[in-house]
């Protein structure tokens, strides 16, 4: 029997994806274990959720860190103890260098709660509302040196019409729960 890939999910939030991706890899919907939360907020929520599952937990103040790059290399050097197979950037909100890129690159996937290219960066629902899209959407990319730029690997579109922007937060957050760990499954299986 072969042994389960290992996932670290980076997360600064309240984690709603992390639990979805964890509760997938319980579930068995994915084979696949959470090894390590990474987490650049110590008091976020997410690390609670992380408490509950028994998922050990990288939490940091990134002002510890001399520079960016010490930062990211001390990540790096937990993903390797951890065994680390994918990285899951879930509401993470800092920009990956080539100091992680170059010890991960091509292991790295991130959620973004738009249909790429448009709208990349911070508040792309927001910003999407604002333009007045029909179509909303989550997208799962690659990670490299552009921001939200990376190969794209999977999209859903989130159709609404309304304008209240907290319903659309549920209805692209349902679209996320969903479609994250369906793909994590699919390019674990060498799917996708």
């Amino acid at each position: 029997m072969s042994q389960k890939k290992r996932l670290a999910i980076f997360a600064s939030g309240t984690g709603t994806n992390f639990e979805a991706i964890a509760a997938a890899c319980e579930s068995g919907r994915i084979d696949a274990e959470v090894a390590l939360l990474v987490c650049d907020k110590p008091a976020a929520a997410v690390v609670e959720r992380a408490a509950r599952h028994g998922i050990e937990c990288f939490a940091f103040q990134p002002k510890s860190f001399a520079t960016k790059a010490d930062m990211e290399s001390a990540i790096a050097d937990r993903l390797d103890e951890a065994g680390i197979d994918l990285v899951c950037l879930s509401g993470y909100m800092r920009i990956i260098t080539d100091t992680l890129l170059s010890r991960y690159g091509g292991r790295i996937i991130n959620i973004h709660p738009s249909l790429l290219p448009a709208f990349p960066g911070a508040r792309a629902v927001e910003q999407a509302m604002a333009y007045g899209v029909k179509v909303y959407g989550v997208t799962i990319h690659y990670v490299d040196q552009t921001v939200d730029g990376g190969r794209i690997i999977a999209q859903r579109a989130v159709p609404y019409e309304g304008k209240d922007i907290d319903e659309l937060f549920t209805l692209v957050h349902a679209a996320e729960h969903e479609l994250y760990p369906a793909t994590i499954a699919r390019l674990l299986a060498g799917e996708a």
